[in-house]
């Protein structure tokens, strides 16, 4: 046994530099920081880049807007639920995740129209497209929407308008 073999107990861990605490901390004086300057001074975003032409400007098809609360739904196709079930069975999120359709019972998924489907499934889904609906209704089956997709007006002009009592907007 050598001490470089030696593993760590879990948890433990150097604890952090508390910087600019004086001289006798090691990190005291300029806490780091170097001398004088804009990053010496002052808090400037980490994607500063001295008034150069930014990163995110020069490449401009690297642009756009990812929504961190954006639900990401699993495709599942009636055509891989012909292939995968029995007629008349119970179509729903343990029994798509037992029969490795989606990742998980509690993963959402959307049932689409790709395929053929021959025999009446009883389908439960937080989401159906309309074609998907029309589909299991056309070969005899069910359907139940957990949640349906709702409808928002993504243009606030005429919600404001509304709120104020206003006409048509314009």
């Amino acid at each position: 046994m050598d001490p470089h073999t030696l593993a760590q107990p879990p948890g433990a861990k150097r604890p952090r530099k508390r910087r600019g605490r004086g001289d006798g901390s090691g990190t005291g004086t300029y806490a780091g920081r170097g001398l004088k300057g804009q990053k010496a001074r002052g808090k400037i975003p980490v994607s500063f880049e001295g008034g150069q032409m930014p990163l995110v400007r020069r490449l401009g098809h690297r642009r756009g807007f990812r929504n961190p609360g954006r639900i990401e739904f699993q495709a599942v196709n009636v055509g891989a639920l012909d292939a995968r079930f029995e007629a008349g069975s119970r179509v729903d999120a343990e029994a798509l995740a037992r029969a490795r359709l989606i990742d998980g019972a509690s993963t959402p998924f959307k049932v689409l129209a790709r395929g053929e489907l021959a025999r009446a499934l009883t389908v439960v889904a937080p989401r159906l497209s309309a074609a998907a609906k029309q589909a299991i209704e056309g070969a005899g089956g069910s359907w139940e929407e957990l949640a349906p997709a709702e409808r928002r007006v993504r243009n606030r002009k005429p919600l404001r308008d509304a709120a104020a009592g206003g006409g048509t907007g314009g």
